[in-house]
């Protein structure tokens, strides 16, 4: 390589082509490639606090939250691990939780409890890894981003970060992930947004050396890129050890799980000042192939546990912040890679599937269940998932707009075109919302014959907006866009061929105006 002075993108990308868009580590932070730069600006200046807690592994949906109505055909094809109904937390006339699940039953009867209803992507990838990356770059599942969701959000204003960061106007990190890896969720241009932190008392320094007499090459601005990030390290430090010793917990509700006391460090750093928009929290152990429940007694088991410890480390969490009066301030929000098959394995286990539920909470959040239940079909095959009825996407629009203080220009940059924000938050609470039209009438969507074999007719309302219509198959791929242009505000009818289909299970997806519907569709 010539010795012409190598800037620091030049330098990230060099170093991301090396690792195969892996992420190399420097004092904590993984820098990768930018593909897609951004340049617009936003307006942040409320307090609101993100708080995203992931279930890695693919959390079981429908082991999560119950269709009573649904109940006795989930019985038929999860006989082996399926809750026996007495055993369900009603939290109203047709839904219910886990058993081990009365933390966010409690959240729910304070009100402050959101759940939506079968969440995904188009063309579901089974695999963690990959999936998890779609999530966290709020990619295509056919597209390779090299960013986060929140970091191109922090970048928008932020584009140069880290170069001069901390300042008089940014002296506080602009996320924190409770853990010893930073979320890939926040990875911006240059650089992670994220700091990595396991102790608030004690966030660790970094060493930092004398950069004068490096050599002006790549390799001396390789070395002066690793030192101003120990430098911006160690200037983070001192302000979190500031806020953590100001900082205080109230609840007694907290237990001694991993997830409790993450989310108690959380509380504490927010009680104590520090200015940080998002935290990131895990756990781990979602991936329940077998021993989801153990053989005879089905309340208990490995998922029982890690729902328990789930629910129990959120309601002391949301408990700590209404004690410390600042639960106005802070929504949290539950993402996993992927939901479970619909049909329990042999080896009292679930495999991977598709679309699955989502929590939000807070005192700002709906007390609502958004989406339908999932439909459960006694014929379903072994591979088929619950289809997805809402984008995570549209979730995460809704969260920029209506929480973080972003723009719907905002959103559509840092998530690559236009998705539908989600009737989420309370009106008139502290979210800073956009002005948004909620349809809340019901869809008269209308799919016949059904069974069919060689044409489908599909009615529905255009409510003079977009509207898209997509068919999918058992395994949430896109088999066929059926329409995606505007309809007038009247019933509109479509015929579609579906004789050259396999023998099986389809849906058709509905989106417009802010309204996701799911239909199933059995070809014979």
């Amino acid at each position: 390589m010539s010795s012409k002075k190598l800037n620091r993108r030049d330098f990230i990308r060099l170093s991301s082509l090396a690792s195969a868009s892996l992420p190399i580590a420097l004092s904590g932070y993984p820098l990768f490639a930018n593909e897609k730069p951004s340049n617009l600006s936003f307006d942040s200046d409320n307090d609101n606090v993100l708080v995203l807690v992931q279930l890695q592994g693919g959390n079981d949906g429908l082991n999560t939250i119950f269709d009573l109505n649904q109940y006795d055909n989930l019985q038929n094809v999860r006989s082996n691990i399926i809750i026996p109904e007495n055993q369900l937390l009603s939290i109203n006339a047709d839904t219910a939780l886990h058993p081990s699940m009365m933390g966010m039953q409690g959240v729910w009867e304070k009100e402050k409890l959101s759940i939506i209803q079968n969440v995904g992507y188009p063309n579901q990838n089974r695999s963690h890894f990959r999936s998890t990356d779609i999530w966290h770059t709020a990619s295509d599942a056919d597209e390779f981003i090299a960013t986060g969701w929140l970091g191109r959000y922090f970048s928008l204003q932020n584009d140069q970060f880290p170069t001069g960061y901390p300042n008089d106007d940014h002296p506080h990190p602009f996320a924190i992930t409770i853990g010893k890896i930073v979320s890939e969720t926040c990875q911006g241009t240059n650089a992670n947004f994220s700091m990595a932190l396991t102790d608030p008392e004690n966030p660790g320094t970094a060493s930092v050396f004398d950069s004068s007499n490096l050599p002006n090459n790549c390799y001396g601005d390789a070395l002066q890129f690793v030192n101003d990030i120990a430098k911006q390290t160690n200037a983070y430090a001192s302000v979190i050890t500031d806020a953590a010793s100001q900082g205080n917990t109230l609840s007694t509700k907290y237990t001694d799980s991993d997830l409790s006391e993450k989310l108690k460090n959380v509380a504490r750093l927010i009680a104590g000042g520090l200015q940080t928009k998002v935290y990131i929290v895990q756990l781990g152990g979602f991936d329940t192939h077998d021993s989801q429940v153990i053989d005879g007694n089905n309340s208990v088991g490995i998922h029982a546990n890690l729902l328990q410890e789930f629910s129990d480390a959120i309601a002391a969490f949301q408990d700590d912040l209404e004690l410390l009066n600042i639960s106005n301030r802070v929504v949290g929000m539950t993402y996993s890679e992927f939901g479970r098959r619909i049909r329990s394995n042999g080896a009292l286990g679930t495999d991977h599937g598709t679309a699955a539920p989502m929590f939000l909470f807070g005192d700002c959040v709906n007390n609502k269940i958004l989406g339908d239940a999932p439909e459960i079909d006694t014929q379903v095959d072994q591979f088929e998932g619950v289809p997805m009825q809402f984008d995570f996407r549209d979730v995460y629009r809704t969260i920029i707009t209506d929480w973080l203080g972003g723009t719907t220009t905002d959103a559509n940059t840092v998530l690559f075109r236009n998705f539908n924000a989600l009737d989420v938050f309370k009106a008139g609470c502290n979210a800073s919302l956009s002005t948004h039209t909620f349809n809340t009438t019901e869809l008269d969507l209308k799919v016949y014959p059904n069974p069919a074999a060689n044409y489908l007719n599909i009615e529905f309302f255009g409510y003079d907006r977009n509207v898209k219509i997509t068919l999918f198959n058992s395994l949430g791929a896109v088999m066929k866009t059926i329409t995606n242009k505007e309809y007038s505000s009247t019933k509109h009818a479509i015929q579609i061929d579906i004789s050259n289909l396999a023998t099986g299970n389809y849906f058709i997806h509905y989106q417009s105006n802010g309204i996701s519907k799911t239909k199933k569709l059995i070809k014979y």
